[in-house]
């Protein structure tokens, strides 16, 4: 029984890995996650696990091509769970192909008053290469990454060297 089941699992890496490598084969992209409020004011169990989805939220893909232009961009809103899902149609135009080991996801904006500053846990500030598809079927890919979060105001690192750079600026020993 456990060589049937490492037999499987043999074969179902190998066609992963098959299509990972050959993007042509690839119809439609599809790509899902959560975007939550992280409120850091609360009790560490209640900031990891009490988080609250935002709806409305906006998160955006964009897609390259080998030179670094952009072939695709998209954006998704946020659904009262938190969740977004882009598809993507694997044909930008008549002679590109779109690579997904070329795009990158990330936030946008929240329209969340208390919770609207973009965090960079999870990746959502930057934004998150796909990097291993969580499923393949047929002729699509899916990626399922993890969730995004904005913080509140309170929350936010001060960027106190930002600050110093622009009051030396100012204060450029001109004045007596």
């Amino acid at each position: 029984m456990a060589a049937v089941v490492a037999l499987w699992i043999v074969a179902a890496s190998v066609i992963m890995a098959q299509i990972w490598a050959e993007p042509t084969t690839i119809q439609e992209v599809r790509v899902a996650g959560k975007v939550l409020c992280q409120d850091c004011t609360r009790p560490w169990s209640e900031w990891v696990k009490g988080t609250k989805p935002i709806k409305g939220g906006i998160v955006s893909i964009t897609c390259m091509d080998q030179r670094r232009r952009v072939v695709h961009y998209a954006s998704d809103v946020t659904d009262e769970l938190g969740g977004f899902e882009l598809n993507i149609s694997s044909e930008v135009c008549a002679y590109k192909r779109l690579n997904p080991k070329l795009c990158r996801a990330r936030l946008v904006s929240s329209p969340d008053y208390d919770c609207n500053i973009l965090a960079n846990f999870g990746g959502g500030h930057t934004g998150v290469a796909l990097s291993w598809p969580t499923s393949i079927f047929h002729n699509s890919i899916g990626y399922t990454l993890h969730p995004f979060y904005f913080t509140t105001q309170t929350c936010q690192k001060p960027q106190q060297e930002e600050e110093d750079r622009v009051y030396q600026n100012n204060n450029n020993n001109d004045h007596y």
